[in-house]
């Protein structure tokens, strides 16, 4: 099976069929075959297994030039060809071919770690004293000729040609031992370089299941917090009404302590409601389904509203809230009910946050944004990476957060402190509601220190986009 362990150690140690020009470089058989034609006089060729011509250093005799004039010579030539290139010898033992002319071939089998990989053919050449075979004349040839072209043979002895043999096979047995070591090296790179990407596509194919799970978990949560917290609103506006109604006596005279009773109640009912409220503005955020109301709004009387809705709570604490504007601050093309959301939830989070004396301050100023990367489809980025923007600033004098904490107290249900006795309640959704919020108008939200107590919370919105004419 092809990319398994067995098949890919086998192709490492050769226990497939490995190609003869897949171990050795054609050019360097070429140039071993032209060194010994230079060196011994005879021909050399070099075939693969397969039958293929690798290398070749020899030139047409001139007896074979004439046998070649004729159609029976031809024919006797193709015939000699035909059965030199047919000849399997032994790894050992080179075969001894005859040819019509009387010349000789000499066939020796390429091999390495007992695998076959071509041949090599030394020849023709003539024996020392060996006349050209008689059956020349019945092929047509000129005999007057022949003498001549047989003495232009190359002259070698079967001694000195199966020397030759010995001595190119050796040559070629350490060229194939260079040659294998560098395609095990490259095999066994590239084997590891298979492993660890088939390694690598298990581990993304496992994180993608992971991650299409999670999707589908989180798409489910968000479908069960909407329908949860939707079942869950209508008997507490119940509740929170019929409490209402015993607390001004409509159902009768309670005593003190039942009304204290039914205040407890309905502050918990109001707590819970807007727990169900956040939860509610989670999941539309998260599914995409809350729509915005956008139009040209000034901030400055927003933050106002928002720190005139906190005073009283602010004053009940004994903490000063204030706000600080800029004049002739510019327009922002957002939904102003929602950037008030925005605001009340970090005002409230920084009073939550701020002791007794402390301050909570509510800045607007100008400010840039650097603009997205497909916000302008004109080019208009080309010119300015940034747009105009307003720059709001909650800044308080509490506790402040830590900077390990600041990029995750954006994280839905996240509490710097959330053991189970933590001084300050909440359930988390705040902070991620303000920033999907944010995302949403196209603006950023971060969190700095405020040295040397306290925090700042930075929500940029930017101003609405010119329009081109």
């Amino acid at each position: 099976m092809p990319g398994s362990p067995t098949a890919l150690l086998d192709e490492l140690t050769l226990g497939r069929a490995v190609e003869l020009e897949s171990l050795v470089d054609r050019g360097a058989l070429r140039e071993m075959a032209e060194s010994a034609h230079q060196l011994f006089g005879a021909s050399l060729r070099i075939f693969s297994q397969a039958g293929g011509l690798l290398a070749d250093a020899s030139s047409q005799p001139r007896l074979y030039a004439l046998l070649d004039q004729g159609q029976a010579g031809r024919t006797a030539l193709s015939a000699v060809v035909s059965g030199v290139k047919s000849v399997e010898p032994e790894p050992e033992h080179p075969a001894e071919v005859g040819c019509v002319t009387g010349a000789r071939y000499l066939v020796a089998s390429i091999s390495y770690d007992s695998h076959a990989l071509g041949r090599l053919i030394l020849g023709p050449y003539r024996e020392p004293g060996a006349a050209p075979s008689g059956s020349l004349r019945e092929l047509g040839l000129d005999m007057a000729q022949v003498p001549g072209a047989w003495a232009e043979l190359p002259e070698l002895s079967d001694q000195e040609a199966h020397r030759v043999v010995r001595h190119l096979s050796a040559v070629l047995d350490l060229i194939l031992f260079s040659g294998h070591k560098a395609l095990l090296t490259s095999n066994m790179h590239l084997a590891s370089v298979q492993e660890s990407y088939r390694e690598l596509a298990d581990k993304n194919a496992k994180l993608q299941h992971a991650f299409d799970r999670l999707k589908e978990l989180d798409r489910l949560k968000s479908n069960f917090l909407g329908t949860v917290s939707h079942e869950l609103r209508t008997p507490l506006t119940s509740i929170i009404g019929y409490s209402e109604m015993l607390r001004e006596g409509i159902a009768g005279e309670i005593s003190a302590e039942q009304k204290e009773f039914v205040q407890t109640i309905h502050a918990k009912g109001e707590q819970l409601l807007e727990l169900i409220k956040g939860l509610l503005d989670l999941s539309k955020l998260e599914s995409g389904t809350m729509s915005l109301r956008k139009s040209e709004i000034d901030v400055v009387p927003v933050v106002q509203d928002v720190a005139q809705t906190l005073a009283p709570a602010a004053r009940k604490k004994g903490v000063e809230i204030r706000v600080v504007s800029e004049t002739g601050l510019p327009t922002v093309w957002a939904d102003a009910e929602r950037v008030r959301q925005v605001l009340l939830n970090l005002s409230e989070n920084a009073l939550k946050f701020t002791p007794t004396e402390g301050s909570v301050t509510l800045t607007v100023r100008a400010s840039m944004i650097e603009r997205r990367a497909d916000e302008d489809g004109r080019g208009l980025v080309l010119f300015s990476t940034k747009r105009p923007a307003i720059e709001i600033r909650v800044v308080d004098t509490g506790i402040g957060v830590p900077d390990g904490e600041k990029e995750k107290v954006f994280d839905a249900f996240y509490q710097v402190d959330g053991s189970a006795t933590r001084e300050h309640e909440g359930t988390g959704l705040g902070l991620s509601i303000v920033r999907r919020l944010v995302d949403a108008h196209d603006g950023t939200v971060r969190v700095e220190d405020n040295t040397p107590t306290g925090a700042v919370f930075v929500v940029t919105i930017p101003c609405r986009r010119t329009t081109i004419a």
